[in-house]
């Protein structure tokens, strides 16, 4: 049986459940600042499926990469409580504004700076976009295979994965070599809780911007204790075409956003006589609900 070298790529995302008239900025974006961040429940998703095959694979690795703001590090530090090994935050202000393209792109060429990867993992989208495009796109800028809406991993034996994809009308079962990107669904198994010893262990983990925000003297800490050191790259540390970055690189632009709250309305109950159907179609189409 042979070690993994697993990579998921997770996601800090505004709580859409609290979209407001100030979510978004005028430029299109959104308004972070106003929203409560929280790990996107797909990419949760795809770590459970990653610690999965960690836990049956001695030796294998877990390691997130997420691109955000400095906060974004949370993302991190809750797959460290989890069971992830490690992780690496993403952050530059060149990389603000990023739609799914100069996202993806920033992304590849992370990947690309890091020792041979055996699976790349993310969930099936973002609730902060629904668009399901990074990690397809992500695939395609590395060149390399992907399965897309994988519900769970089979089996998985040395560069041989079998895996089961649940689509509209039904599931589909499919076997590809590594390595290789996949997708997760929501559908999939929830991620298993914090585990209390690794809270206590990572509880401090910090990058290094964090530490010198906080003003703390953790110096003795952290250099006896190399694990509690967020990697942190910049665009600096990644080679980029600074056109593909940000807003520059972002073809796609936001017109406006709205919260849609759906209401529940007085019903009306009707036989299966002709005439009641009847009636009940006209009065649909009446009101537009029909045409």
């Amino acid at each position: 049986m042979r070690a993994y070298k697993i990579i998921v790529l997770a996601k800090q995302v505004p709580d859409t459940r609290n979209v407001g008239k100030d979510a978004m900025k005028a430029d299109g974006t959104v308004n972070r600042a106003v929203l409560p961040a929280i790990f996107n429940p797909e990419d949760l998703n795809a770590l459970e499926q990653a610690l999965r095959i960690k836990d049956q694979n001695k030796g294998t690795t877990v390691k997130i990469l997420t691109m955000g703001p400095d906060r974004a590090a949370d993302v991190i530090r809750e797959g460290l409580f989890r069971g992830a090994d490690d992780g690496i935050l993403l952050t530059d202000r060149a990389f603000a504004g990023s739609d799914t393209l100069a996202t993806s792109y920033a992304i590849a060429q992370a990947l690309k700076k890091m020792d041979k990867i055996d699976l790349i993992i993310a969930g099936r989208q973002a609730i902060d976009g629904d668009t399901a495009q990074v990690g397809p796109q992500v695939a395609e800028k590395l060149e390399l295979l992907q399965v897309t809406y994988v519900e769970e991993i089979k089996e998985l034996k040395g560069d041989t994965i079998v895996l089961k994809r649940r689509l509209d009308h039904g599931v589909e079962i499919v076997k590809c070599q590594l390595p290789l990107v996949i997708t997760v669904n929501g559908t999939a198994a929830e991620c298993r809780a914090r585990n209390a010893k690794l809270l206590m262990q990572y509880k401090h983990a910090k990058t290094f911007t964090e530490l010198q925000k906080e003003g703390g003297n953790y110096t003795s800490m952290y250099k006896n204790r190399p694990d509690l050191s967020i990697s942190e790259w910049t665009v600096n540390d990644i080679e980029t075409d600074p056109a593909q970055l940000g807003l520059t690189g972002s073809p796609t632009k936001v017109k406006n956003i709205e919260n849609v709250v759906l209401q529940a309305k007085d019903s009306k109950v009707i036989s299966s006589a002709d005439a009641e159907i009847e009636n009940m179609m006209v009065e649909l189409i009446k009101s537009h609900t029909i045409c």
